[in-house]
């Protein structure tokens, strides 16, 4: 956890806020079994292959083919939420899809911020009609992001249920939105931001800036 003299101190460091969000996912998607593994490569979000011991035998996969039809897909948003998708959905132990988005273009205040330079592609490669899907971002704040990114997913299909999933409701809402899952929640004092970070070995890393600090 790093926190700079003078700012708002955070309620966890990052990786137990990433532990209470993956285990009320956990909970909620009916995951008993699924635990903690080893974080993924943070540049390719690779998912490890399975072991032999765990492709289930000729006859066997109907049930293992069943859920993972209901299992919800998983949508993160660039930058810190799609990092925050991969890592769940490979530590949930999920084969349901995996898909990012960059909500840039669909955000009302485009043009008053501009585009950054570094803006990452969407990717949706699977159809969303008709599907559950867990929407993944680092920090809520205004909701503005939110908005914009559930106007881009209505633009590939029409999914059965949309929910969100935050690492840390920072407040400020200027639309009704909210999480369904939550790591914790940090009202910051005015300046603050937060900033999340994913090092080489897949670990997370979040720190409270305000300028000057």
């Amino acid at each position: 956890m790093s926190t700079s003299p003078g700012v708002t101190p955070l309620p966890a460091d990052a990786e137990t806020l990433f532990a209470r969000l993956r285990d009320a996912l956990k909970k909620d998607l009916g995951l008993a079994g699924a635990g903690a593994t080893a974080a993924p490569e943070a540049a390719g979000h690779a998912v490890p292959a399975p072991s032999p011991a765990s492709v289930p035998a000729s006859g066997e996969g109907q049930g293992t083919a069943d859920a993972e039809a209901q299992a919800p897909a998983f949508i993160g948003i660039h930058t810190g939420g799609a990092w925050l998708a991969a890592r769940l959905h490979a530590e949930l132990g999920l084969g349901s899809p995996l898909g990012f988005l960059s909500s840039a273009f669909y955000r009302d205040d485009v043009q008053a911020r501009g585009l950054s330079a570094r803006m990452q592609p969407t990717k949706i490669d699977f159809d969303v009609n008709g599907r559950d899907i867990v929407l993944v971002d680092d920090i809520l704040h205004t909701g503005r992001t939110i908005r914009a990114a559930l106007n881009e997913i209505f633009d590939y299909g029409r999914p059965a249920r949309v929910r969100l999933a935050v690492l840390l409701d920072r407040g400020g809402r200027e639309l009704p939105v909210r999480a369904d899952y939550l790591g914790a929640e940090l009202a910051l004092q005015p300046g603050e931001k937060l900033v999340l970070s994913q090092r080489t070995s897949g670990m997370f890393e979040l720190r409270v800036e305000r300028p000057g600090s």
